[in-house]
């Protein structure tokens, strides 16, 4: 029998660590070569990561919410497998060998922490105890193998005590309910505050008549094969953002902060906000300027269900030049969507309904939609901006400009 070490993988995209979600293991169980064992949570998506021996969990480092570092202590697996028994063999336990650099490949077998008389704790825990002034070796840990879990922190000589009774009161008789923000509600918190400090945001709003849009958008489902799903507005909206882009390639760029230039993609990849059950996501529709109306179409629903399956890759969820946002039959009167940086524009799609509107002077029932947009104020002036809502405006009004170059 032999102990393997199984340390965090490159995850890819030059990522240095990556947090904990959710373990599918715990000590004890048994698993397979390539069982999925821990989801990760990157900047971008939530990678399943599989084992890399067959054998029975000895322990697990940290909990959901923490940080790993890529090359870091994992899991600790017990196996007989001749392979890790030789490497254990070649590569005795020492100290050099517990504090191997985080370059050592995952799955050495090495002597355990416990075995070698450091304290067990993740790098996240290390670092909360580091920041409270308590010693690890102090605090009694809960964890398998007497690991130090971030839980265990509290109770320790020196910790923090609750301020307010009331808050504890309460708290104990279960009037209140914490949720830990970690995984993609964590990096959306996160890049939300970001975005919203680093970006001023200029807002337009404009409403636009889609009664013909509706009438083309009804024939065209018409005539679509039994089973095949109906067309919505925002393959429309796309394929019209196609050409007014081409007018303004300003509102389709990216800001590089670190070399302070814009950069303006001549293709059009359009981000389609997405709810998902994690939370909100944005795959993407690449080179929306090479497809027709139904392949936009397609292509939307089939990034989408990807999204909210969590089967999208990492290359469907980065690289969006321009982002699509809407709620849907919830899309109200107007919002004022967020940036989804480092694009420059953003625009939300509002719920369409029939208003009486005055028409050739006369009121009369039109099914409308306002569109709110949001753009970085710093490269896309408030002129700019409004011209290229009224642009796509002109198109969705009289549709057949959508197809028109």
């Amino acid at each position: 029998m032999s102990r393997v070490i199984f340390r965090l993988p490159d995850l890819g995209e030059g990522l240095v660590s990556a947090e904990i979600v959710s373990w599918h293991v715990k000590p004890g169980d048994r698993v397979k070569e390539d069982q999925p064992v821990v989801e990760m949570s990157t900047d971008k998506a939530v990678v399943e990561v599989p084992a890399s021996v067959s054998g029975v969990v000895v322990s697990i480092a940290g909990q959901p919410g923490d940080s790993i570092a890529v090359g870091a202590e994992l899991l600790v697996f017990e196996t007989d497998a001749e392979a890790n028994v030789a490497a254990a063999t070649a590569q005795p336990a020492t100290a050099a060998t517990a504090t191997a650099a985080p370059s050592q490949a995952a799955g050495v077998a090495v002597a355990t922490s416990a075995a070698r008389g450091r304290v067990m704790a993740s790098p996240a825990t290390r670092r909360r105890a580091r920041e409270a002034g308590i010693d690890l070796a102090s605090v009694a840990g809960s964890g398998p193998g007497g690991r130090v879990l971030a839980s265990d922190l509290q109770s320790a000589p020196g910790a923090a005590k609750p301020t307010s009774t009331a808050s504890a009161n309460a708290a104990a008789a279960g009037d209140i309910e914490e949720i830990k923000v970690i995984g993609l509600r964590r990096l959306i918190a996160q890049r939300m505050q970001e975005t919203m400090r680093n970006i001023p945001h200029f807002a337009y709003i404009e409403e636009v008549d889609v009664t013909e849009l509706e009438a083309l958008r009804v024939h065209m489902n018409g005539t679509l094969p039994a089973g095949t799903p109906p067309l919505t507005f925002l393959p429309f909206i796309v394929a019209a953002l196609v050409g007014v882009l081409r007018e303004f390639p300003q509102c389709n760029a990216h800001y590089d902060a670190e070399r302070n230039v814009i950069l303006r993609h001549k293709l059009v990849h359009v981000g389609v906000a997405t709810q998902t059950p994690d939370g909100l996501k944005v795959p993407v529709v690449r080179n929306a300027q090479q497809r027709g109306l139904h392949d936009i179409a397609a292509e939307i629903r089939r990034v989408s269900a990807a999204a909210r399956d969590n089967k999208a890759t990492r290359a469907e969820l980065m690289g969006s030049t321009i982002t699509l946002t809407s709620l849907g039959k919830l899309g109200g009167i107007a919002s004022t969507p967020i940036i989804n940086a480092p694009e420059v524009a953003i625009i939300g799609v509002n719920r369409a309904a029939e208003r009486p509107v005055v028409l050739d002077g006369k009121i009369t029932v039109r099914r409308m939609m306002n569109l709110s947009s949001s753009f970085d104020h710093r490269f896309v002036d408030g002129f700019d901006a409004a011209a290229m809502i009224q642009a796509l405006k002109g198109r969705l009004e009289h549709p057949t400009t959508i197809f028109i170059d």
